[in-house]
């Protein structure tokens, strides 16, 4: 599963060599050249990893950026891009809880590491205890007594019950192929029409659920079925 990145610089030759290097890193890049841009893409879906902010934007400052999207979302994870290697803006950045603060120029393959580092620990941190009655599936904790699927960094969705159910079979039978009929027979003894398109609802359901986890997707396999991939 592809981590999402949204980087934020307005430096044309520069922005390219980095996009192009984490989309080869094989992450999924969002790229903006000025702070509000990069405010209506974040507004437009808070799934994303860590964000990557040049403190020098055209419009408004990668600070006031940041500030702006914590109002939103409190544990989304950050880190600043600078050219200016001063003290006073290292601490205003760490105090509005930047993950990291890297001085220009850098080096590309640390950049690499440094995101792959928080991308690892916040995934750790997301829920640092399982409690009864509940399961993590990638990066997600499951429910299925309660009908919920909390989602990182999300409130919890209420599944209806096929739906749980669904997802426990999927999840049973992760990272591999699962035929349509085997879905319906094992679940609920019958493979009719009816039941076939109540599966594609169910399953369209909880994809549209899953759009906010970096870990789990459900993939189609044309004219087969389904494969529920967990990283």
């Amino acid at each position: 599963m592809k981590h999402s990145l949204l980087f934020v610089e307005d430096e044309q030759d520069l922005g390219n060599v980095v996009k192009q290097y984490l989309e080869f890193m094989n992450f999924n890049v969002i790229w903006c050249m000025s702070a509000h841009e990069a405010l209506l893409h974040y507004q437009q879906s808070h799934s994303y990893d860590l964000l990557i902010i040049d403190v020098q934007l055209p419009d408004y400052n990668g600070f006031e950026l940041a500030e702006k999207i914590i109002k939103e979302n409190k544990t989304q994870a950050f880190l600043f891009l600078t050219a200016r290697n001063e003290k006073k803006d290292r601490i205003h950045g760490l105090h509005i809880g930047a993950d990291d603060y890297i001085n220009k120029p850098f080096d590309i393959d640390e950049l690499v590491l440094r995101i792959k580092n928080i991308i690892k620990r916040n995934n750790k941190e997301i829920r640092p205890e399982i409690l009864p009655g509940e399961l993590q599936i990638g990066d997600l904790i499951f429910q299925k007594e309660l009908l919920k699927l909390s989602l990182p960094n999300k409130k919890a969705v209420s599944l209806t019950l096929r739906e749980a159910e669904l997802l426990e079979y999927l999840h049973l039978n992760s990272n591999r192929i699962l035929k349509r009929e085997e879905i319906l027979l094992h679940l609920w003894g019958e493979n009719d029409y009816f039941l076939g398109r109540s599966l594609d609802v169910f399953i369209s359901r909880l994809r549209k659920a899953l759009t906010h986890s970096t870990r789990v997707n459900i993939e189609n396999v044309y004219g087969v079925g389904f494969i529920f991939s967990v990283s």
